[in-house]
């Protein structure tokens, strides 16, 4: 099985590359506990989509940190990277989305595979249910869902997908883009909606297969035809599983973590990321140093 960690990112609103922030105990970064977690449940892959001037570093890092028997595929996203027949000679800056991560992973990645973010921790439980399902189900996605009320920030709106789920299979994720608390229900400033809070919300914790290279492939083609979306728009996962699902394509679960999630979306967030990932250290879940 194969972890999939989306390390591309820019961190505006954080104000650096928290891939990259020792928020451990020793110093970690927050990826090093989901490799740690994903390990423990017989994961044997760990690719991680990061900025070409961060691809060397990365690889020197986690080679001398994991075990020698894991498979690691550091690889750099790149506005260049695009499917045959189509190019690209702009001066847009940011990468083109979370789908185009995910596909910059199709040659070295043959199996069913895990998709998260880096800069997020999942939980310890999570792995698990993921590994289980894997190998309990041969051509399902899934989505590991998180309780909305429990992936807010006291320091900001956050975006997040709300799931509408039909028993356990999963029906349509709706990105709303400013969420906030606003006493006992959660607003989307940006629509107005109003939500209970006990909703299923995608934290992007995937379970995907290979097929999803030909879907996203087929998607930059369309995509790059647009001026306006070359712009400034990005091609999102999420996006590419709901387009499959509707169409009937794959069969998307949805399974309740039952874990518990935190960010460093903004700046502040940091101390209690830090303080949780010590609190866990210090529960004995995860070893000091960690490797």
């Amino acid at each position: 099985m194969t972890l999939l960690l989306m390390a591309a990112g820019s961190g505006s609103r954080y104000g650096k590359l928290k891939q990259f922030d020792d928020l451990g105990p020793e110093g970690e970064f927050l990826m090093e506990f989901a490799i740690y977690d994903a390990l423990q449940n017989n994961f044997e892959q760990i690719v991680v989509i990061t900025k070409k001037e961060n691809v060397s570093f990365l690889e020197e890092y986690l080679n001398e940190r994991l075990p020698k028997n894991i498979k690691i595929n550091v690889l750099a996203q790149e506005l260049t990277d695009l499917p045959d027949g189509v190019d690209y000679k702009g001066d847009r800056q940011k990468p083109w989305g979370t789908a185009h991560a995910v596909w910059t992973a199709r040659n070295v990645i043959d199996g069913p595979f895990v998709v998260l973010n880096a800069d997020d921790y999942y939980g310890q439980a999570v792995y698990k249910k993921a590994a289980d399902f894997i190998k309990s189900n041969n051509e399902a996605y899934a989505l590991l869902g998180y309780t909305l009320k429990d992936t807010l920030s006291e320091h900001g709106s956050v975006s997040r997908g709300v799931c509408k789920v039909a028993g356990d299979n999963l029906v349509s994720v709706n990105e709303r883009l400013k969420l906030v608390q606003q006493g006992d229900k959660i607003v989307d400033e940006d629509t107005g909606l109003k939500f209970t809070g006990d909703e299923q919300a995608s934290m992007n914790f995937w379970v995907c297969r290979p097929s999803i290279f030909d879907k996203i492939d087929a998607e930059l083609k369309v995509f790059l035809q647009d001026e306006k979306k070359i712009a400034s728009s990005e091609l999102y996962l999420p996006f590419m599983i709901q387009e499959m699902l509707q169409a009937n394509e794959v069969e998307v679960k949805c399974i309740p973590s039952g874990a518990e999630w935190f960010g460093v979306t903004y700046a502040s967030d940091r101390e209690k990321a830090v303080e949780n990932l010590q609190s866990k250290t210090d529960e004995g879940l995860y070893k000091t140093p960690l490797w």
